[in-house]
């Protein structure tokens, strides 16, 4: 849901290469919490100071802060709120919106920037049923994935 709102502010300003950002967005992929992980490699990574560690700790606050402190704010009226009938309606919308979201976000920039041959689309299928049909670790797969791409860009 936050990628496209990442790549608007930091891709299109010029702050971070589109590929290093899609490159940078398949890394996180493969560990345990991919955007804070993401965040903290565009700090890394941008181009306008502070960058570097210190760019990488600003963003990982940036995108860590607001959360927490909405967390800490609404807990206390989170199971009441939880229990009322619109209120679940609400968070189902919000779930499904969630979805739609992420899969503009799979199509532009995912896919139109890495699907341009039948073999790429053959990869990314592949990529897909290890990890969905054979349940192959994400880890496994991102270096399998990578490996190919590799391949494919020596073909």
């Amino acid at each position: 849901m936050v990628l496209p709102l990442l790549e608007a502010e930091v891709v299109r300003p010029g702050w971070v290469s589109g590929d290093a950002f899609l490159a940078g967005y398949g890394a996180a992929q493969a560990v345990p919490g991919p955007l804070f992980t993401f965040a903290a490699y565009l700090g890394a990574v941008m181009g306008p100071e502070p960058n570097g560690i210190a760019g990488a700790a600003i963003a990982l606050i940036a995108v860590f802060l607001p959360g927490f402190l909405l967390l800490i704010g609404a807990l206390p009226f989170w199971d009441a709120f939880r229990a009322r009938p619109l209120a679940q309606a609400a968070m189902r919308g919000a779930n499904a919106a969630v979805v739609g979201i992420l899969g503009a976000a799979l199509y532009d920039p995912v896919w139109t920037s890495a699907i341009l041959s039948p073999y790429d689309f053959a990869l990314a299928l592949t990529g897909f049923i290890l990890l969905t049909v054979w349940k192959a670790p994400p880890w496994l797969v991102v270096v399998l994935m990578a490996s190919g791409g590799i391949a494919l860009g020596l073909l």
